[in-house]
């Protein structure tokens, strides 16, 4: 695998850093790009994207909170809520990086030009906010937070997206859940999973105890399904 640390210059002026890494091999591929949560690119999001790679995909780690307090953080780290808030804006602002990583990705050889988005937590909207209007082709979800927020923005949206939760997420509380399972009703694109007694951060080795090995392998499976199907012409959900 290939890594790099890069700076991307930002549309909306200065620069922003991005953790690359590139599978083994010339071939071209698709891209994930992954929206972390707002402790930035950290261990665990250096370590999903080494295992998109490993698996033969092109994996780019933007830090969408970089400019306000550089580097990753620690989970007790009380200048997470300073680097967060106010939340809407700085998901908004959030937007235009995607898109600018997006942008830094198609320069690649290897890039087939199709890419999907995986967000944690703070990052989770991205995964319909990517395919709404950001240029990608999927979106997964896995723990995300102010989800409540972003659902009328499913409306229109005909790329697939997954949606990931566990029943004891003290971020998608039981009104959320339920008016995602309302929308997948009608929704055929939205793959929605909650599993029981699972909790917030699960996709975090690092994360004590919330972290799941069952339910991680399960998120990572219905992502690279989805990848698997931009490999070739006509996109295929995840089943």
């Amino acid at each position: 695998m290939l890594r790099k640390d890069i700076k991307i210059t930002s549309s909306h002026g200065g620069t922003f850093d991005c953790y690359i890494v590139q599978p083994e091999g010339s071939a071209k591929v698709p891209a994930m790009v992954l929206a972390s949560a707002v402790h930035g690119v950290d261990k665990d999001m250096r370590g999903i994207a080494d295992e998109f790679a490993a698996k033969g995909y092109i994996c780019a780690a933007p830090d969408l909170f970089s400019r306000t307090i550089p580097g990753p953080l620690g989970r007790d780290d009380n200048r997470t809520r300073e680097r967060s808030q106010p939340r809407l804006q700085r998901i908004k602002e959030g937007e235009a990086d995607m898109t600018d990583t997006l942008a830094e990705v198609r320069k690649l050889a290897q890039f087939n030009g199709r890419a999907a988005t995986m967000g944690f937590c703070y990052g989770g909207p991205y995964a319909i906010l990517g395919p709404k209007r950001l240029g990608y082709e999927a979106g997964v979800s896995c723990h995300g937070t102010q989800m409540l927020d972003y659902i009328k923005d499913f409306e229109g949206v005909t790329q697939p997206v997954c949606v990931i939760w566990g029943d004891q997420d003290h971020a998608a509380p039981i009104n959320v859940q339920e008016a995602y399972r309302a929308l997948a009703k009608t929704a055929k694109n939205l793959d929605l999973h909650i599993f029981p007694g699972i909790q917030h951060g699960y996709m975090m080795r690092d994360g004590g105890k919330a972290y799941s090995q069952e339910t991680y392998e399960f998120s990572m499976q219905r992502a690279l399904a989805l990848l698997d199907g931009l490999r070739s012409e006509n996109l295929r959900k995840a089943s």
